[in-house]
């Protein structure tokens, strides 16, 4: 079967109907690097927006504890009151922090994969419990490269973070001799520079895990040439399908071309090789109308049914070709083809007013 295919059959690229069936099953390109550079660009951003104010907050709050500790109640009332009040004031400081950090969760994956709604995911699935297919995901070749993913990464970000914060550890050293505002400054601008390293690190590492993604999944979704035909046999129907129902189709247009005939006003021939039965209707039409037409043994039957019905039958070999090859069916004689129509139309008139029948 197609689906068992070694991977090595699979060097077709993935048709546009494979993507979208991917896509309908939630089967579509995400990074986790972007989404981790979206939720390190939102502390970025609350840590130099948001925690200098949150922190001047908190800190307001925690002074008359830390400078007065002996001034603390200790009825268990007030000591609840007292924290509740705490609760409260660090929770409103550090709430838009955490709000901007659930915004940049929910936006990275809407900006990669849009909203896709599918139940695909929800239908069972027993070899996500089998320990066998877990053993065969834990070391497979996507997990080997995610892990070795995950150490790079670890690398060059504690790399960067070594080098640019080597000559920071003398100010360390001094961290308890600030005073609480000189202490939040430097909390301030060491996690501004920590942390903005590691975003600029994981921002080129975000640009290449999306690439990665990208080819990793068009590689996964990759077809054989038989599952090509395959797909390409089910969105134009099979031949032999498509031959019956043309067979189909050609049928009734036949029959439908014969029930015109007995109708006809005239039938011109070849004499034997075409036929090109005529009709004209000088209330409905501005030229006569080609009903019925035929080559070889389609022009034998349309000349059997015209004289069972006594259809005038007009030899004009001429004329008759160039109807058959310039005129289809249902459509009216072209202007100059007018005249020889014409006389034969006339000639047929007379003769049937003057109760005669032509010869075939």
């Amino acid at each position: 079967m197609a689906d068992d295919a070694d991977d090595s059959q699979k060097t077709e690229d993935p048709s546009q109907k494979r993507l979208d069936d991917a896509h309908s099953k939630g089967q579509v390109p995400s990074s986790r690097e972007i989404n981790h550079w979206f939720m390190m660009l939102a502390i970025v951003m609350s840590v130099t927006i948001f925690l200098p104010g949150s922190l001047q907050r908190i800190t307001h709050s925690l002074t008359s504890f830390l400078e007065a500790p002996h001034a603390m109640p200790v009825d268990q009332g007030a000591l609840q009151k007292m924290f509740t009040d705490l609760s409260l004031t660090v929770g409103m400081a550090l709430a838009p922090i955490f709000g901007l950090i659930l915004l940049a969760a929910i936006g990275s994956s809407l900006l990669q994969v849009g909203l896709i709604f599918s139940s695909h995911p929800l239908k069972p699935d027993f070899s996500k419990i089998s320990p066998m297919q877990g053993l065969s995901r834990l070391f497979s070749t996507q997990a080997t490269v995610e892990f070795l993913k995950g150490l790079l990464k670890l690398a060059i970000v504690g790399s960067a973070v070594w080098f640019l914060m080597f000559p920071e550890f003398e100010r360390l050293e001094n961290f308890f001799d600030y005073d609480t505002t000189a202490l939040v400054a430097v909390l301030n601008y060491l996690s501004v520079k920590l942390l903005g390293t590691v975003l600029a690190v994981m921002t080129a590492i975000a640009c290449a895990d999306w690439f990665y993604q990208k080819f990793a999944h068009l590689r996964r979704l990759r077809m054989t040439k038989q599952e090509l035909r395959d797909e390409q046999k089910d969105s134009d129907g099979s031949p032999l399908v498509k031959g019956r129902l043309r067979q189909i189709r050609m049928e009734r247009a036949r029959r439908r071309m014969m029930q015109e005939v007995p109708k006809a006003d005239v039938v011109i021939t070849n004499p034997t090789h075409f036929a090109v039965a005529l009709r004209y209707d000088q209330a409905t039409m501005t030229a006569p109308r080609v009903v019925a037409k035929g080559a070889d043994l389609m022009a034998k039957h349309i000349r059997e049914l015209a004289e069972a019905h006594n259809v005038p039958i007009i030899s004009n070999p001429p004329l008759a070709r160039a109807l058959y090859a310039s005129v289809e069916l249902d459509q009216e004689i072209p202007p100059k083809h007018y005249q020889a129509v014409a006389e034969i139309i006339g000639y047929v008139m007379k003769l049937r007013r003057g109760g005669a029948r032509p010869n075939a």
